[in-house]
């Protein structure tokens, strides 16, 4: 078994200002909010929502509604903003100072596959965070009709359409109220860093242990874990 626990000087989720790339190169980083999201079960489910929103992995965290903020990276070599990538995507749970972050897996094992394990299989180049027991009484049924009643529908309200929208959240992001929702039980979106792999979940942590932040880390900024594959 490795180590799970990440160096925070190579960590760079919600830290805005200069950074390192797994390449050794280096960018840029800027933080946005999404908005927030609801997870009112207390099961956030991270995944990419186009393909495994039915199937994602699943951690515990406090019941209520909670922050989603990317960090973007600048990529290109001048630094004015012509080349962005999405490093992370995260889940605010506190605002307590961090001072581990840790793998929700063990990082020298390979990546299988399996979402439990705390990896996000990404086929669709984009992740996401939703309520995971949120899904099943707010999407239509069966998921099969998802594609082209909600994600690609031809109307303004898909979450294609909203990811495509610069005026809704920000460029390649949504924030979506899923179609039979009753409390506004939503998902977040984003485009994933450099496309389709599969991205570790990060946890970070207070002094006393509380978890204070999900995070999915998709490999643009500080280092790669063994086996990860972007």
């Amino acid at each position: 078994m490795g180590d799970a626990s990440i160096d925070l000087t190579t960590f760079y989720a919600l830290r805005p200002g200069p950074a390192t790339r797994p390449d050794g190169g280096s960018c840029v980083l800027s933080v946005h909010d999404l908005g927030v999201l609801r997870v009112p079960s207390g099961r956030l489910g991270a995944c990419d929502p186009f393909v495994l929103l039915d199937d994602p992995a699943v951690e515990d965290v406090p019941a209520g509604d909670h922050r989603v903020r990317l960090t973007l990276a600048d990529v290109s070599e001048a630094a004015d903003g012509s080349h962005l990538r999405e490093p992370y995507l995260s889940v605010v749970l506190s605002d307590r100072p961090v001072v581990r972050a840790e793998y929700a897996r063990d990082p020298e094992g390979s990546f299988d596959g399996n979402a439990d394990l705390g990896a996000v299989p990404v086929d669709a180049g984009t992740v996401g965070f939703v309520d995971a027991d949120a899904v099943a009484p707010c999407m239509p049924q069966p998921p099969t009709r998802w594609y082209d009643e909600v994600f690609d529908s031809g109307r303004a309200d898909s979450w294609f359409a909203r990811m495509d929208d610069p005026q809704h959240v920000r460029p390649h992001c949504a924030n979506v109220v899923m179609p039979l929702a009753t409390d506004g039980e939503n998902v977040v979106l984003s485009h994933s860093g450099w496309g389709d792999g599969l991205y570790p979940l990060v946890f970070t942590r207070a002094g006393d242990g509380e978890l204070v932040g999900v995070h999915i880390d998709l490999q643009v900024a500080g280092r790669r874990p063994g086996g990860a594959r972007p």
